[in-house]
């Protein structure tokens, strides 16, 4: 059998008493680290008590077959950070399993998907979630430009994943963002998140001296904002009096 394992969206103290569990019965423990950061990661050796092989992303797209193979008369834990049905790295690995006749288990986590309410912004206004690259050469994509205008289009918020190669901090994120034609609207700038939760909501242009400590995420937000979460945003990430020019 295959175990998907989420470590949670911080450090190895997130990972679930169920997920240890299954690390401590199982006959091989594989962890990926390129589809986010766990801090304090070695620490989780000792709580399960073994050796844990760290995978590469190679190992999970074109090696898939051999940890599926391998899943076929063993049991083998891979741990996942943040929620292993978030990646859809994830999706495709239990996709795979399922056609080769090997049992999968899935075990979540918490993940950036769910720890960016802690920003106030209401879950269920979010729409589609795009990822702040690095430029290739000169080129910056328009991807997450595009994706904020369509959540417009129906009033969603939109969360932006930064790069981690390397880890891509708020500023940069903002730079790139304006590069590739964004207005200047509105967003909130996340870090350590599940852990110390520093955040902060002002207009982009105002966001580009953030400094918080881990890793960065940012949420643009929507045309218009409940007001529920613009007192959320004013008590908790010290949003400026304008923001409720666009109170619903």
């Amino acid at each position: 059998m295959l175990v998907l394992a989420g470590m949670g969206v911080h450090d190895c103290m997130d990972t679930s008493l169920k997920a240890v569990e299954a690390c401590k019965k199982a006959d091989a423990v594989y962890a990926e680290l390129y589809t986010s950061r766990i801090e304090d990661f070695d620490r989780l050796k000792g709580v399960i008590g073994r050796e844990i092989k760290i995978l590469e992303r190679s190992d999970l797209e074109e090696g898939a077959k051999r940890l599926i193979e391998e899943a076929r008369d063993r049991d083998v834990v891979l741990l996942v950070p943040g929620d292993p049905m978030v990646a859809t790295t994830h999706s495709a690995l239990r996709l795979e399993a399922e056609k080769a006749g090997v049992r999968v288990k899935v075990i979540h986590g918490s993940s950036i998907a769910s720890a960016i309410c802690v920003t106030g912004l209401q879950f269920y206004r979010f729409g589609k979630t795009a990822t702040v690259s690095w430029p290739l050469g000169s080129r910056v994509s328009r991807y997450p430009v595009d994706v904020i205008r369509q959540n417009w289009s129906v009033n969603a918020h939109t969360l932006l994943l930064l790069d981690l190669n390397p880890p891509m901090r708020v500023p940069d994120a903002v730079d790139l963002l304006f590069k590739a034609g964004m207005e200047d609207w509105f967003a909130v700038a996340l870090s350590d998140a599940g852990g110390e939760n520093e955040m902060r909501c002002d207009r982009l242009s105002r966001l580009k001296d953030f400094r918080g400590e881990g890793l960065h995420s940012l949420a643009v937000l929507a045309r218009t904002l409940h007001f529920m979460e613009y007192e959320y945003l004013r008590v908790f990430a010290d949003a400026p009096k304008e923001l409720e020019e666009i109170v619903s």
